[in-house]
């Protein structure tokens, strides 16, 4: 299951060597409900491998403004603290996990 990231844990969360996967994202957005179940495929397959999370812009606004999330959802690939690649938009699961294993 993706780790639910909010304003409080959001430094321990991500102060990893593995990289980390942020799903940015909102209760009554569309695309962001089919995004969901892609991420949480991710978080099982790459548990251990990579943090893959989520992040309720609307309860972690201070998170979402630190990244300039402005639309939804936003999906950031991060790898020593700093932001390697995004995806704006619903996309597929293969884009996804590409994204992702080129940070492996």
């Amino acid at each position: 299951m993706a780790l639910a990231i909010t304003n409080e844990n959001f430094k321990e969360v991500t102060a990893t060597d593995l990289p980390v996967v942020i799903d940015f994202w909102a209760e009554w957005c569309g695309p962001c409900r089919m995004v969901t179940p892609l991420i949480e495929e991710m978080a099982t397959e790459f548990e251990g491998k990579a943090v893959i999370a989520k992040c309720d812009v609307e309860s972690a606004d201070e998170i979402a403004m630190q990244f300039r999330v402005r639309n939804i959802p936003t999906i950031l690939f991060i790898k020593n603290g700093e932001v390697k690649d995004k995806q704006v938009g619903a996309c597929s699961k293969d884009v996804l996990v590409s994204k992702l294993q080129a940070l492996l």
